[in-house]
């Protein structure tokens, strides 16, 4: 695709864009800034955002994306309860904290296994029932996204390099279905999520340093 055509496409896609995929897009963006700060508030704002998401993908045949939306619904949930709970001191239970070995085996498993589970029905599916899916891509983007929610409810800082990956591989297939708004999010997205990451890191450093 050559640059005319990539902005042609990007002009009509921000003109088709809808109310609803801006207030999904906005309420990303800040649900993002408040994980970063370690803001409860990031599952509140979160759930807005995955459910107008929800429907917006399936609309788009991106059944991957639709699939993470409702799981991020669930985990933004689990989070929200799991970050607001204190020991009988009063102590977050729940403290931001780089993975050791054990962890990083966890979450290679759990992406593994998530990739597969979706790159094959969806492979299939695109056969009969959504031709307009792209089986690797959604299974990819849908599996780095699971491992990095379930990361960030355990409040790892991994979890941020697992974002990073969601979002590049997000920027090109929103950009695909026509949703050149969400694309242009992703982008934000993956720079939000590298500042999320050095604060994290320097929180864990923190936190190692207090537990000493």
């Amino acid at each position: 695709m050559s640059l005319p055509e990539i902005y042609q496409q990007f002009t009509e896609g921000m003109k088709a864009t809808t109310l609803w995929e801006y207030v999904a897009v906005f309420t990303g963006i800040a649900s993002v800034w408040f994980s970063r700060i370690e803001n409860i508030l990031v599952y509140p704002v979160g759930i807005v955002n995955t459910v107008i998401y929800i429907v917006i993908s399936i609309e788009g045949q991106l059944l991957g994306e639709a699939t993470v939306n409702f799981y991020y619904t669930v985990m933004s949930i689990y989070g929200w309860l799991l970050w607001m709970k204190k020991d009988t001191a009063q102590h977050q239970v729940v403290n931001i904290e780089f993975s050791d070995k054990r962890w990083w085996v966890y979450q290679i498993i759990f992406f593994a296994v998530f990739y597969l589970a979706i790159f094959f029905p969806l492979t299939y599916l695109k056969q009969s029932f959504a031709p307009g899916a792209i089986p690797w891509a959604d299974a990819f983007a849908s599996a780095t996204a699971f491992t990095a929610m379930w990361l960030m409810t355990k409040k790892k800082v991994e979890s941020w390099y697992w974002w990073l990956a969601t979002n590049i591989t997000s920027i090109p297939l929103y950009f695909v279905k026509q949703y050149v708004f969400t694309s242009v999010y992703y982008v934000v997205l993956f720079f939000m999520a590298i500042f999320g990451l050095l604060e994290w890191m320097k929180r864990a450093r923190a936190n190692t340093i207090v537990k000493k």
